[in-house]
């Protein structure tokens, strides 16, 4: 039975050439091909149907070996077992494995990298990107995502979480998001880990959103008049475009992509589209006399009013940068009532301020003018009508005190709009 089994000799093996199958026993078969590469198969029997298992090529698999694999094939289809699909099932597993042995980092660079089609700009990517790189990766980006437990997350939001806590919140939101997608796609199993409500909402503390949110540095609204005297001192895009956002009461990026198709200057409206609003919603901006005119003064020479270097959009920084250039080298000049030099973003909180301590208008009207949302559903209801224009009026007197130079003042800080 044994000579039945082992027919082969290792010097055989070596020697033959001839395409084809040899059998040595028990299933085991050295094949050889038309090209003369040779290999072992373990061929078996299974309800009747023929099947066949590589077990190796001859130049890395003796003899013996393939022998000993054949047994060991054997004994599983004594036991119910057939080896073929239980050598299949090994492979998958160990694809899983290794699978599993996705990083953090990795998980992460391909979430963005599925998301990024469906997001509004190349900045959310790069906030994205940025906020996952400084903060998470230290603590647990080279690690895979399987291992990222509860301690390491609670470890890595630690550190910011009282400091700056807008962005703490934010990376939380992103953990949790990257570690979803890896569960979703098969790299870790459980609970997510960054999950807030019923988890890290007992381990971290709440801190209320009206207690973390940073004012942007603000002019005392007294001295509105003699900053916009200085700045249309000012040549250059940039000059105008601050000058247009302080009249406007606009955010910063509003203005900066505003196109001229976006104006209606017979009807004196600026109608911002809702994918370049913060809440994306449409808004309508009252256009006062002074607002035109600066908007008169400007080349139509491309589709944006106020465009940056070949036809792009200014920068944020060019923004800041001039007003950092109008402070000059000593003593900065344009700062808020804590010596903090002013953001362009500040001077909505300046028109705030300004309407709630020198004018009649009601605050919705002012909330309206600033685009923000407003608690109640009646008072979002009024989108134009006699809400538009008491916010034209408003933003006429606005441009008239904008106009004129008044005595220096101390005021209070300012707590306005953000």
């Amino acid at each position: 039975m044994a000579r039945q089994q082992q027919r082969l000799s290792a010097l055989q093996v070596s020697k033959l050439t001839k395409p084809g199958l040899y059998g040595d026993g028990g299933g085991l078969t050295l094949q050889i091909t038309t090209t003369g590469a040779k290999s072992w198969l373990f061929r078996y029997m299974v309800a009747g149907q023929p099947f066949g298992m590589g077990l190796g090529p001859t130049h890395t698999v003796s003899l013996a070996e393939a022998r000993q694999k054949a047994l060991d094939a054997r004994k599983q289809l004594i036991e119910g077992i057939n080896p073929l699909a239980a050598k299949k099932q090994i492979q998958i597993e160990a694809a899983l494995a290794r699978a599993r042995m996705m990083s953090f980092d990795q998980c992460a660079e391909a979430y963005i990298l599925a998301h990024k089609a469906g997001w509004n700009n190349t900045k959310h990517i790069g906030q994205w990107t940025s906020t996952l790189k400084t903060y998470a990766s230290p603590v647990f980006g080279h690690l895979p995502v399987a291992e990222v437990d509860t301690g390491l997350v609670v470890k890595c939001l630690s550190l910011i979480w009282e400091s700056k806590t807008e962005t703490a919140s934010r990376l939380r939101g992103r953990i949790e998001s990257v570690l979803g997608w890896a569960t979703t796609s098969g790299y870790r199993t459980g609970e997510n880990p960054a999950r807030w409500k019923g988890h890290l909402d007992n381990l971290l503390a709440t801190i209320s959103k009206t207690s973390r949110t940073k004012n942007h540095p603000s002019l005392p609204w007294p001295r509105i008049g003699a900053f916009m005297s200085a700045l249309r001192a000012r040549e250059g895009v940039a000059a105008r475009a601050v000058e247009f956002a302080v009249l406007t009461a606009c955010r910063s990026g509003e203005v900066r992509g505003a196109r001229w198709a976006e104006f209606d200057t017979a009807g004196k409206v600026w109608t911002i589209p809702a994918e370049r609003m913060k809440a994306k919603r449409e808004h309508e901006v009252p256009l006062s006399d002074a607002a035109l005119a600066l908007l008169e003064s400007m080349p139509k020479d491309g589709e944006l009013v106020f465009p940056g270097t070949k036809g792009q959009p200014l920068s944020d920084m060019s923004l800041t940068a001039l007003i950092r250039r109008m402070n000059g080298d000593g003593k900065p000049v344009w700062v808020d009532a804590n010596g903090k030099g002013v953001t362009v973003h500040g001077f909505r909180s300046s028109f705030r301020m300004w309407a709630a301590e020198t004018t009649n208008y009601p605050r919705e009207v002012a909330e309206h003018a600033l685009a923000h949302q407003l608690p109640d559903a009646v008072e979002r209801a009024y989108q134009r009508g006699s809400q538009f224009a008491k916010r034209a009026a408003l933003m006429t007197e606005w441009a008239v005190y904008c106009a004129t130079v008044q005595p220096d003042a101390v005021v209070k800080p300012i707590r306005g709009a953000a």
